[in-house]
């Protein structure tokens, strides 16, 4: 094929004279011709013929290696007829097979330019077979689309506050969903799973957003910090819980999480002493200890002694305090050891006088004071030798002694 050039110049007189004509060749890629011809011809036959027949074309094209490149052009263009009939035909068992057969296309070819005929579809179909469909291709062909991401990050969100205000919904498309998200695998997800995680959903959905919510890069520590900081107490309590069971978090991260979520519960534990709150700092606790975290080391000290006021009028167990006084040995200093040193002195001088004492707090207090090694300890530490306690807290009290730095 070729296409004529004509080059004129103005005369003198007004006219224009042609000065030359050429004749300039215009090539075709191979093949390029044949394959939209390929699509043209697909598309008539896809118009021409009843609905049941339209699902029959679609199918014969998925085999056809001449359609090539325009293979996604044309379940675009059943996408679109199905989205343009679904007032009237949207329930018809032909109408779905073909919308089916079109999303299931477009997925297999990677024709990202469809992504947002796919959402109006998925609005049609969203409690079914092809809005499942949907939504996993929309999660294939919507990376970096930010108006796909947000339209399903949205719609879990929207789904989830419907739940938790006692509205039934379709778990299976909350998981579908929430596979859709993996797939994008954009940071923006992290509150719709995390407002999955804290809805009360079926343990394997929880399950499902939770490792999405481990798997999706992004500054994940960062949003726990930002939800213990700010959010509500039971959210506060599920990010700690998040983070510390994380192996995406490692040790230096895990230990500045729990650090933070205990400085929080004790900011707040004037306020109506919520039970998230103190679980949450309790879980804290049980998290700093065996990183020995001696940067927790004066949170450590104010949850000593409101764990002490709590546990004399009966308010915590016996377990948190000896929890707390644990706490202060792994990370505690000179602070600590005065505090416990003390408390020592006390239960020395009631054993003196009366003979009671509770064995399983004085061996936690001994064993914390010779992780310490401060050596302000050591008095209340040789006394106990004189005293009616029992051989093992002897024998821990003389090997904390022998660990107190001189």
């Amino acid at each position: 094929m070729a296409k004529q050039a004509k080059f004129f110049k103005n005369s003198g007189d007004g006219r224009n004279i042609c000065l030359i004509i050429l004749t300039l060749p215009v090539f075709f890629a191979p093949g390029a011709f044949c394959d939209s011809q390929t699509l043209y011809t697909y598309k008539q036959q896809f118009s021409g013929v009843d609905l049941a027949e339209k699902a029959q074309v679609l199918e014969d094209a998925a085999f056809d290696k001449a359609l090539g490149e325009y293979a996604g052009q044309l379940y675009e263009y059943a996408l679109q007829f199905a989205l343009d009939n679904s007032e009237l035909l949207k329930n018809d068992p032909d109408m779905i097979k073909i919308a089916g057969i079109a999303v299931d296309g477009l997925g297999n070819t990677g024709y990202s330019e469809s992504v947002t005929s796919l959402w109006e579809l998925f609005l049609e179909y969203p409690d079914s077979a092809v809005g499942a469909e949907t939504l996993i291709t929309l999660g294939k062909l919507g990376k970096g689309n930010r108006y796909i991401i947000d339209n399903i990050n949205n719609y879990l969100l929207e789904k989830t506050l419907l739940y938790t205000s006692g509205e039934s919904v379709n778990y299976a498309m909350i998981s579908t969903c929430i596979t859709a998200i993996l797939e994008l695998g954009d940071s923006s997800s992290y509150p719709a799973l995390f407002a999955v995680m804290c809805a009360g959903y079926p343990e394997i959905i929880t399950f499902e957003a939770y490792g999405a919510f481990e798997l999706i890069p992004g500054n994940f520590i960062q949003f726990l910090l930002d939800v213990i900081e700010k959010n509500p107490p039971a959210e506060k309590f599920t990010a700690l819980k998040a983070g510390i069971n994380s192996e995406r978090l490692n040790l230096p991260e895990r230990g500045q999480l729990a650090e933070f979520a205990l400085e929080q519960g004790l900011m707040s534990y004037n306020d109506a002493r919520n039970a998230d709150l103190s679980d949450m700092r309790y879980a804290a606790v049980s998290a700093l200890i065996p990183l020995r975290w001696t940067r927790a080391g004066a949170l450590a000290v104010r949850h000593y002694y409101l764990v002490q006021a709590d546990f004399q009028r009966d308010a915590v167990s016996k377990e948190h305090f000896i929890e707390a006084i644990t706490l202060m040995g792994a990370v505690g200093d000179s602070e600590a050891a005065l505090a416990l040193g003390l408390q020592l002195g006390l239960i020395n001088a009631r054993t003196e006088r009366t003979g009671e004492f509770d064995a399983e707090i004085t061996l936690a207090i001994v064993q914390a004071l010779g992780l310490i090694g401060d050596n302000a300890a050591f008095d209340h530490l040789l006394y106990i030798g004189n005293l009616p306690y029992p051989e093992y807290i002897k024998a821990a009290a003389k090997e904390a002694i022998d660990r107190l730095k001189w």
